[in-house]
């Protein structure tokens, strides 16, 4: 499955994700509550509207997002 994930993009790629599709559903989110940076990716853990938590992590070498529920 394709993980779609919308994002804001001021200065860089993947600055602020917006939302997200898991399962075929959009989900918008609410909140950022963690972010971080390593090697070649960044992540954040975010809160949806509807209460949902999840992991989003950006792979920079391989342009693809990895979406797990949390």
């Amino acid at each position: 499955m394709i993980e779609i994930v919308e994002c804001r993009s001021d200065t860089e790629y993947a600055e602020r994700p917006l939302s997200l599709m898991w399962q075929g559903k959009r989900h918008e989110i609410a909140e950022i509550l963690a972010r971080w940076r390593g090697p070649d990716e960044k992540g954040f853990r975010v809160k949806t509207v509807d209460g949902q938590a999840f992991e989003l992590t950006y792979h920079e070498f391989s342009d693809d997002w990895q979406v797990q529920p949390i």
